[in-house]
């Protein structure tokens, strides 16, 4: 069994495990189940009343659970996958405990093979938080990780540029890191062109 196939067996029984991504190492459990995302908070020190992010594999994933207008689909066909999350308004079909009960969501989809494989392989999206306990450093390489977790998957050294926040409904950035200055361009496009 190779290590996808056993991320994917983890996650299924509402384990969690840390996985690469394009930017950070992210701490991954099934988000339709409380239960992982519960052990998410938890291994983070989250309090519950933050939001998490989730990852996809593709548009139709994202489709899936979020609602999404042609600006959001030009945007997301330009920017992902990448080192972006964009916040959409959320469907029914993704639980309070990831939104707290804002009705709305963040989605990555990360330009990392051993990531988008995961989730192909779950048929789900997955937790998409950084693997460090709340407020420290996000880490980038297997012995900076300090979270309990149930399987690692090692990608090596990561970029660590934590991704660029976008609230597609409101068209701003909400925290700057990689193609910020992209974004920033695309935005001013859009307005200008009376989006």
């Amino acid at each position: 069994m190779d290590i996808v196939e056993r991320a994917v067996q983890v996650l299924r029984r509402d384990g969690i495990i840390v996985y690469p991504t394009d930017t950070v190492y992210g701490l991954g459990g099934d988000a339709f189940s409380d239960d992982a995302v519960l052990r998410v908070y938890e291994a983070k020190m989250r309090p519950v009343g933050k939001p998490i992010s989730v990852a996809v594999s593709d548009t139709e994933m994202l489709c899936a659970i979020a609602r999404v207008d042609d600006f959001s689909l030009d945007f997301i066909g330009r920017f992902l996958p990448g080192p972006v999350t964009v916040i959409l308004e959320s469907r029914s079909c993704i639980p309070d405990l990831l939104t707290v009960g804002t009705g709305r969501i963040g989605v990555r989809i990360p330009a990392h093979d051993l990531a988008l494989d995961i989730i192909r392989g779950l048929d789900s999206p997955i937790t998409a938080t950084s693997a460090n306990i709340s407020g420290e450093k996000d880490p980038v390489s297997p012995g900076e990780i300090r979270v309990p977790y149930d399987l690692l998957v090692d990608g090596g050294s990561l970029k660590g540029v934590p991704s660029t926040v976008v609230d597609l409904g409101e068209g701003r950035i909400l925290r700057r890191g990689t193609l910020a200055e992209e974004i920033d361009i695309y935005l001013r496009e859009q307005r200008g062109g009376g989006v």
